[in-house]
């Protein structure tokens, strides 16, 4: 039998297909951190699991240590589900220096899609403003910005980055992916590498930060990228707050270009009281939450059952990191 350390709500949610499956013993971990195996309680030492999910429903929970520790102990781990997208966390460097096989998540991408376009959108629309003489009973009206004939660089062209392209191409707009992989994509008009970015940021109305964060993507919007930026564009930020140069940003907001970002993320979180993007007049922000929706934990469900069977029959998991591509610890 295959060993799954799972969180009891979550395995409460699959109980039926787990059974249906087969060949899973589930080591199910309490609220408080307690392991039981059918319903005989186990040392963390002891569960010795052989794959590791970590839900979403884990996050924040006073069992989240336990867990860590027990899927660390264990000397037969052989695959560990995140329902993270990124993976520069360095647990998860742990986790794959004991061999095992890292998988992400990517139910989240519907809801930073759309969290995108409604950033940018507002934006365009200039909703502050209209919002400023609503509250001061002004009937004025605002000429704004459309989508239709603009440019959306899109960095980072996985699963929220082809979220964000189909939506932005639906309203008009023409998408640059940019992404190692250079084959052709049919939301993209041009797929361009991280090379090629001096190319296409001056001509970008909006430019999309999803790309996951690894040595290569560190600041990667730095003071030169900024300076190649349309002084009217849009950043949008929803990958990892250490894409971005903080300072050298601030600077590129007071200069104009970009005229806006809409950030999701930062570099310190929470966002401490004092930093300037807290007031910043060119600055829409929000605590790492664009992909947090009602659906979200039942698609990350879906994945795992999904890539459960996979396991099981020895077939290739879906969204397995190459661990050449995660940060050094």
């Amino acid at each position: 039998m295959t060993r799954l350390l799972i969180f009891e709500p979550s395995f409460r949610r699959i109980e039926g297909e787990l059974a249906a499956l087969g060949g899973v013993a589930p080591l199910v971990m309490d609220r408080q951190g307690e392991i039981s195996l059918a319903g005989a309680k186990v040392g963390s030492d002891d569960a010795r699991p052989q794959i590791a999910w970590f839900s979403g429903e884990l996050y924040q929970q006073p069992a989240m240590p336990a867990f860590v520790r027990a899927t660390l102990a264990s000397p037969e781990l052989k695959w560990f589900q995140s329902a993270a997208a990124g993976f520069d966390n360095p647990f998860f460097a742990r986790v794959v220096a004991k061999g095992a096989r890292l998988t992400t998540s990517h139910g989240q991408a519907v809801g930073m899609a759309d969290y995108i376009l409604a950033g940018v959108l507002d934006h365009f629309q200039r909703g502050p403003e209209r919002r400023a003489a609503q509250a001061r009973s002004e009937w004025r009206g605002f000429a704004f910005r459309e989508v239709l004939g603009s440019t959306w660089l899109v960095i980072g062209f996985g699963s929220v980055g082809q979220g964000v392209a189909q939506r932005a191409k639906a309203f008009g707009a023409r998408v640059i992916g940019v992404r190692r992989d250079q084959a052709t994509h049919p939301l993209a008009d041009v797929i361009a590498s991280a090379k090629a970015l001096p190319e296409h940021l001056p001509s970008a109305d909006v430019v999309v930060l999803c790309a996951p964060l690894s040595d290569a993507t560190r600041h990667i919007a730095n003071a030169a990228f900024f300076a190649a930026m349309k002084s009217d564009s849009v950043l949008a930020n929803v990958g990892r707050g250490a894409l971005v140069d903080e300072d050298a940003l601030l600077v590129a907001l007071e200069r104009g270009a970009p005229a806006h970002a809409v950030l999701d993320v930062f570099e310190t979180e929470p966002l401490p009281a004092e930093s300037p993007f807290w007031g910043h007049p060119r600055v829409s922000l929000t605590a790492h939450h664009s992909g947090v929706t009602g659906a979200q934990d039942g698609r990350n469900r879906e994945l795992f059952v999904d890539n459960l069977r996979r396991y099981l029959d020895g077939r290739p998991l879906l969204n397995e990191v190459d661990p050449s591509d995660m940060l050094a610890v």
